[in-house]
């Protein structure tokens, strides 16, 4: 008998369920990564929505409005002002792109509350679907504001609104669908890798509105969203929401067998997940072989709104995460104009650079997922990050003024230690609080979760932004201040919960 070839005698290496659960790994990734990608173009364009320009230019301008009235009185000219793009080339610009931020974010905060508890009463795969087809068809209308010369306010601002309502889809559906899939055992450093989707989501986002924000920014929206609309069908034809759905077996004679492959490739660790995480995701009799189908799932009932409060720990996350949020997010919407107008960069430059503080979003999100799995402590590993993120802020807010190379490395340190407890609060901690043993089993339970803590963020997140575009004109240092604070508030709800996991600690030790 002839020998099997390499790539054959790789894949026979892993099971069946193992192929399925790093494909939904891969694919749940992908997806959400395309959420983020869609949203991360109204950073990148805010710079050339406004250009900064003295008086003198103003008298230059206003005579060739005048001249191109003269040689063209039927064509209405495209958007003449060298200023940006009305209505944002007003002094008061700071206030409309924060309007903008504000529209998008607040429809998200509110929409996200009930989007966990609709989607918990509808298929994962039909429910994304949807959100993410009409997220693609929102995010390309803004951009035709560009190509129709549309310079209503209004227009931007529904816009920003609908897109806002559709993209609470996203969250709960994937949460709930990956910890469908994966286990509790080492779910934080799993959901650590996984959350990394955000922040690939926000280079590609960066890179690809970037590449034409100078030239035509009407396609640094439109290509987004004919990316996340692919994806939703991708989802469609793809997506399952449930082991159980394909008749999960499990068979534990392959785990082990190759679990040291872990060595020289991270990614065969997903592959390879312990008996005991697949047994939680898989009641399946391994003597009978006797499937359990998705029709068994039917029957447990949906928990209330208030009934998800009642599990210990919500709250407290939920509210710390609404200030981790705040922070994050208004790097995310501020970030490439506060280094246009501090470096002094064009829009292009200052977008990509931008990137580099997701890069340390990445690290940081995988750390905090690593070291809770190792001191199973998520409070106290979040409350450690935070710590260090107040003054590190105070430091990038001086440092980035010195130079490029400064700017470059407390960005990165900046993205590790604020999107650090961000990733781990809004993947492991929704996971584990979603399947909670006060539900006794009730898997449905994480969706809605999953849409109170990630809901009570957005609204953070969606004050983040609006209080920046508020305070900047006073001065960036004052932006930075406001940060501090806000990452001390989640520091502070947080403190009970972490006492208890010392208190806990001290006990086992006793």
């Amino acid at each position: 008998m002839a020998q099997l070839p390499p790539g054959i005698r790789f894949i026979t290496l892993f099971s069946r369920d193992q192929w399925y659960r790093a494909f939904i790994f891969i694919l749940t990734f992908l997806l959400y990564a395309s959420f983020h990608l869609s949203r991360k173009p109204i950073s990148i364009v805010k710079g050339e929505l406004h250009k900064h320009c003295g008086a003198s230019h103003e008298v230059e301008l206003h005579s060739y409005r005048e001249y191109a009235a003269q040689i063209q009185p039927v064509k209405k000219s495209f958007n003449v002002s060298q200023c940006g793009w009305e209505p944002f080339d007003k002094s008061n610009y700071k206030q409309l792109l924060g309007a903008l931020d504000y529209s998008f974010l607040c429809a998200y905060a509110v929409g996200m509350y009930l989007s966990g508890i609709i989607g918990e009463r509808l298929p994962i795969r039909y429910y994304l679907t949807f959100g993410m087809l009409a997220s693609g068809f929102f995010t390309a209308l803004f951009g035709l504001g560009y190509f129709y010369n549309i310079h209503n306010l209004w227009f931007y601002i529904m816009a920003q609104i609908v897109n806002g309502l559709v993209q609470t889809t996203g969250w709960p559906s994937v949460v709930t669908c990956i910890g469908n899939w994966f286990g509790k055992g080492r779910r934080g450093l799993i959901m650590g890798m996984w959350n990394s989707h955000t922040s690939v989501g926000n280079i590609l986002g960066s890179l690809i509105a970037a590449y034409w924000v100078s030239t035509c920014w009407g396609l640094s929206f439109v290509v987004p969203g004919v990316i996340i609309a692919v994806m939703g069908i991708v989802c469609f034809l793809f997506l399952i929401e449930h082991p159980k759905d394909i008749s999960c077996s499990c068979t534990p004679s392959s785990v082990s067998k190759y679990f040291f492959y872990l060595d020289f490739c991270l990614l065969i660790y997903i592959f390879t997940m312990g008996v005991q995480e697949m047994s939680e995701n898989c009641t399946v009799s391994l003597n009978s072989g006797t499937a359990v189908t998705a029709e068994s799932r039917q029957g447990t009932s949906a928990i209330s709104f208030f009934g998800a409060l009642r599990i210990p720990g919500v709250i407290e996350f939920s509210l710390c995460l609404l200030f981790a949020k705040l922070v994050s997010y208004t790097f995310l919407f501020w970030l490439p104009l506060y280094i246009t107008n501090v470096e002094h960069l064009d829009a292009k430059r200052a977008g990509d650079l931008s990137t580099l503080f997701d890069v340390g979003g990445i690290f940081g999100g995988i750390l905090a997922g690593l070291v809770s799995d190792r001191l199973e402590k998520r409070a106290s590993t979040c409350g450690m990050m935070l710590l260090l993120a107040a003054p590190t802020l105070y430091m990038f807010s001086a440092v980035s003024k010195m130079g490029l190379e400064a700017t470059i490395v407390m960005l990165l340190i900046s993205g590790a230690l604020v999107n650090g407890p961000y990733a781990l609060i809004t993947t492991a901690v929704s996971a584990d609080l979603g399947t909670h043993k006060s539900l006794k089993g009730n898997a449905r339970a994480l969706s809605t979760v999953t849409a109170i803590i990630d809901g009570t963020g957005s609204v953070g997140a969606a004050l983040g932004p609006l209080l920046a575009g508020l305070i900047s004109p006073s001065g960036w240092n004052n932006v930075f201040y406001m940060l501090m604070v806000a990452d001390a508030c989640a520091l502070l709800f947080l403190l009970r919960l972490i006492q208890k996991e010392l208190r806990c600690n001290a006990d086992y030790n006793l």
